[in-house]
C-alpha cells in the first residue's frame, strides 16, 4: 500500500468517525468511548495530512506557473523562490507525518513510579541517589507534573538508600521511560581529604503505573507482614506496627512501606508499587521479544545497563547510548536542562524506528 493511499484511508476514517459521533449521543458508553479515543488519536495526524495536501497543491500550481512560457519573468522569479520554500516545507511535513504514523507505545500516557536505589560506592552512592531524586523532582516541577513521595529511606548524612515517588501528569512515561538504568557519578566526595575522584552509582527505574484492571493480584499470592517503623540510624518513627512488607510469592518481589502512620495507607502504597513492578516485568518481557526482532535500539532496556555518567570535575554529563555529552552538569542536576538529554534520546529512538519503517 502506497503512503498516499494510506493517508487517504486515515482521513476517510477520521471523517467517518466525526459523522458517527455527531449523530450518536446515546448508546453503549464503552463503545462511544473507544470511538471518541480513536477520533482524538487521529486528530493531530489528519491536521498534518491536510497541511501536506495543501502544500502539494501549492507546489503543483507554482511548478505550472514556472513552466508556463507566458508567465511574466518577474512573477516567474517570485514563483521559483516560493517553490523552493514550499518544497522544504513539504519535506518537514512528510517527516511529521511519518513520526505520527510510528506505532504508539500504549503506555506513553501513563503516570509513573520512580524508584532510585544507591548502588556501589557507600555513602557517596547514597548522596548521589539523593541528588538524582531531587533532579527528577525539579524536572517534574518544570513540566508541571505532580511529584508525590511514596517512600524515602534516607541516611544520617542526607543520602538515600532507596526512595520512590509517583509522578502524575500528561505524557510522563513517554518522556521518562529511557531514564531506567545505572547512573554513574565521578566526583570528589566532601569527606575526601586528598582530592581524589571517586566513582559510584545509583540505579533508576521508571515504572509505568498500572491500574487494577491491568494487573490482577490474588490475595493468596501475597504474604503480608507488619512491623514497627524505624527511621535513620534505628530511631523509632512511631510506636505502632504500621509498617507493611508485602511479598508476591510467585515472583519473589518484595515491597516495604513505612512512611505513613496508618497501616492501611502503607498497604495501599505498597500495593501500588507492587502492581507497577509486576506490570513492568511483563512489559520488559514484551520489549525483549520485540528488541530481538529489531535491527537496533536505544539501549537494551536492561535495568543493569550503565546509561549515563555525571562527571563533576569536568562539568559534563554523557549519555552512553547515543554518545551525547553536554557540558552543563549543574543545569541538568537542577532539573530543567535534563530535558535536552531526554529529547535527544527520544529523537534518536524515533530515527531508529523510522529507518526500520523504510
Amino acid at each position: 500500500m502506497s503512503l498516499d493511499h494510506k493517508l487517504t484511508q486515515i482521513v476517510d476514517r477520521y471523517y467517518e468517525l466525526q459523522n458517527i459521533l455527531a449523530n450518536r449521543d446515546h448508546g453503549d458508553a464503552q463503545e462511544l468511548g473507544k470511538l471518541s479515543k480513536e477520533f482524538s488519536d487521529l486528530e493531530d495526524l489528519v491536521l498534518v495530512i491536510t497541511r501536506l495536501k495543501e502544500c502539494q497543491q501549492q507546489i503543483q500550481e507554482l511548478e505550472a506557473m514556472v513552466q508556463n512560457p507566458a508567465t511574466d519573468p518577474e512573477f516567474k522569479t517570485l514563483a521559483e523562490e516560493d517553490l523552493l520554500i514550499q518544497k522544504r516545507h513539504l519535506l518537514d511535513l512528510e517527516q511529521q507525518v511519518k513520526l505520527l504514523l510510528l506505532p504508539k507505545d500504549k503506555d506513553d500516557d501513563r503516570n509513573v513510579i520512580l524508584e532510585i536505589r544507591a548502588g556501589t560506592g557507600g555513602d557517596e552512592a547514597a548522596l548521589f541517589g539523593a541528588n538524582l531524586f531531587r533532579m527528577y523532582q525539579r524536572y517534574a516541577e518544570s513540566q508541571r507534573w505532580k511529584f508525590e513521595i511514596l517512600h524515602f529511606n534516607d541516611t544520617e548524612i542526607g543520602g538515600i538508600k532507596d526512595a520512590s515517588a509517583q509522578i502524575t501528569g500528561r505524557g510522563v512515561y513517554a518522556r521518562l521511560k529511557f531514564e531506567s538504568g545505572v547512573h554513574r557519578v565521578q566526583r570528589v566526595p566532601a569527606t575526601e581529604t586528598q582530592g581524589r575522584i571517586h566513582t559510584s552509582a545509583a540505579t533508576v527505574a521508571i515504572l509505568p503505573e498500572a491500574e487494577e484492571v491491568d494487573v490482577v493480584i490474588e490475595e493468596k499470592d501475597l504474604r503480608i507482614d507488619v512491623f514497627r517503623s524505624s527511621g535513620p540510624g534505628g530511631q523509632s518513627v512511631n510506636t505502632t506496627d504500621s509498617a507493611v512488607r508485602i511479598t508476591h510469592i510467585p515472583t519473589g518481589l518484595v515491597v516495604s512501606q513505612q512512611d505513613e502512620k496508618s497501616q492501611h495507607k502503607n498497604r495501599a502504597k505498597a500495593l501500588k508499587i507492587l502492581r507497577a513492578r509486576l506490570y513492568d516485568l511483563e512489559r520488559q518481557k514484551r520489549d525483549a521479544q520485540r528488541a530481538a526482532a529489531r535491527k537496533s535500539q536505544v539501549g537494551s532496556g536492561d535495568r543493569s545497563e550503565r546509561i549515563r555518567t555525571y562527571n563533576f570535575p569536568q562539568g559534563r554529563v554523557t549519555d552512553h547510548r547515543i554518545g551525547l555529552t553536554l557540558y552543563k552538569i549543574e543545569q541538568i542536576m537542577e532539573g530543567p536542562a535534563l530535558d535536552e538529554l531526554i529529547q535527544a534520546i527520544i529523537t534518536e529512538d524515533q530515527v531508529t524506528k523510522l529507518s526500520e519503517l523504510n
